[in-house]
């Protein structure tokens, strides 16, 4: 399945029907009076969050949506059919926005939650709405009124509690199939993974904890490098953020503060995000190496750095149990 985050799409919803202009024309009734009905209102589109998407592919080939008509007013001042309502599903983390204007419209995050993006038309009113008594026999009718057309712009943004971010190769897919029975993509090389992966990790209570494996983050990301300016989004949603850093990269303290230059540079309040450190690949430096990176991360960040090896799954138990620690406090507070 493709991962498709971003959509273009132009929504209509449907017209209003006309009124129409009639007399009763009954046998004994020689001067009727008007009978004309008013027209059926028109469709309104609906968008509605579901659990079963998670991605928005079925926007990539179809981008326009349009809802039914009403039907035009009848005789004997019968009122038009309204038009037929669409609905469309997106996943949850979908947000909406005005493609022309940029303003946000809607921001999905509960399942089954309905928003209406188009309003159909008003039914025209029928010749029978205008008879008083200065006017018994009105000849004019009023056509409907069109429905809302706009232009959205669809944007996902995953919903996960814990968001693992790194450079390239720092070993994040191995992290995430290590802890969750994802399967993502592993090889050595950079830009391995060209989508987020999602996993579910299990806490000892048995309850599941939604993990993202955020791919692309370089330097320059926050302004368009890589595959960052795409992904970034994905973390905004997050409540902790893990920092994988490769103890076996040319330089882990520069690779540290890249990844925290582009979330201040980014924004959204990501930079003031709990987040734990993770050295990784400890199974391929000395224990001298190690000690010395884990001091002078500590310093740095001000924060714990745990030791792990994803490959080996060793250190793995204690930092899920500071990060089960930090999503119950965050819990608790909330």
């Amino acid at each position: 399945m493709q991962f498709i985050d971003q959509a273009e799409i132009e929504v209509e919803a449907g017209n209003g029907g006309d009124g129409i202009v009639t007399f009763r024309r009954e046998k004994y009734i020689p001067a009727g009076g008007p009978s004309g009905g008013n027209g059926g209102r028109g469709g309104s589109i609906y968008f509605k969050a579901v659990e079963n998407l998670q991605t928005l592919l079925d926007f990539r080939y179809k981008h326009r949506f349009k809802a039914q008509d009403g039907e035009r007013g009848g005789r004997s001042n019968r009122t038009g059919a309204a038009g037929g309502d669409l609905l469309i599903e997106v996943p949850c983390g979908t947000v909406i926005y005005d493609a022309e204007t940029d303003e946000l419209i809607v921001d999905f995050i509960e399942p089954g939650q309905t928003f209406c993006v188009a309003a159909g038309g008003k039914g025209g009113l029928g010749n029978q709405h205008f008879l008083s008594n200065r006017n018994r026999a009105p000849e004019y009718a009023l056509p409907g009124l069109p429905g809302e057309h706009k232009h959205l712009r669809l944007e996902l943004k995953l919903i996960a509690e814990v968001g693992i971010m790194g450079l390239p190769n720092a070993g994040k897919s191995t992290l995430i199939s290590s802890l969750s029975a994802a399967r993502p993509k592993v090889a050595d090389y950079p830009f391995t993974t060209l989508v987020p992966n999602l996993g579910v990790v299990r806490k000892p209570s048995g309850d599941g904890t939604l993990f993202a494996d955020i791919p692309g983050l370089i330097e320059g990301a926050s302004e368009g490098a890589g595959l960052g300016h795409d992904f970034l989004r994905h973390i905004e949603r997050t409540r902790v953020l893990l920092h994988l850093i490769d103890a076996t990269g040319e330089d882990p303290i520069a690779a540290y503060q890249t990844i925290q230059q582009e979330l201040e540079a980014y924004g959204r309040g990501l930079v003031e995000r709990p987040q734990l450190l993770a050295l990784n690949k400890i199974d391929a430096v000395d224990l001298e190496t190690q000690n010395s990176l884990k001091a002078e991360l500590s310093k740095i960040s001000n924060s714990p750095v745990f030791l792990i090896s994803a490959v080996a799954r060793t250190g793995l138990d204690a930092l899920l149990q500071n990060t089960w620690q930090i999503l119950d406090e965050l819990a608790a507070v909330s």
